[in-house]
């Protein structure tokens, strides 16, 4: 098993910038991938940004590339997002996820563990 807890999110007007912390605890040396998603009222979840553990390879939904950046600090178990330019479409329920199978899950989007979310809202 592994555990997520969010931290960071709050609110900020557009062109602000705000970073998402997430601790993980438990398995984690069994995670193959880890990643942000997010949903907002009304809408599906989407997945954001994801970063495979072993490589650092990387993969940003094109809505936030060149705005977010996703990062890993391995001793501290700790995922980063990074977002600046932020929009008022960003406003959403920000969701740190990890994954233990294979690769192919992770480019999917099917993550297997979940945080409870952290809330980001964006005001113009």
């Amino acid at each position: 098993q592994v555990q997520l807890v969010e931290s960071g999110g709050g609110s900020v007007q557009a062109g602000g910038s705000l970073r998402l912390s997430c601790k993980a605890s438990g398995y984690t040396y069994r995670s193959t991938c880890m990643g942000w998603f997010r949903q907002a009222p009304g809408k599906e979840r989407e997945g954001v940004a994801l970063i495979y553990i072993g490589t650092d390879g990387t993969i940003y939904a094109d809505s936030v590339k060149g705005r977010f950046v996703i990062s890993q600090d391995n001793a501290k178990n700790t995922l980063y997002l990074q977002m600046n330019s932020l929009k008022p479409e960003d406003t959403a329920m920000y969701y740190c996820a990890a994954e233990s199978r294979s690769g192919a899950y992770c480019y999917n989007w099917d993550f297997g563990y979940w945080g409870q979310g952290t809330q980001v809202t964006v005001s113009s």
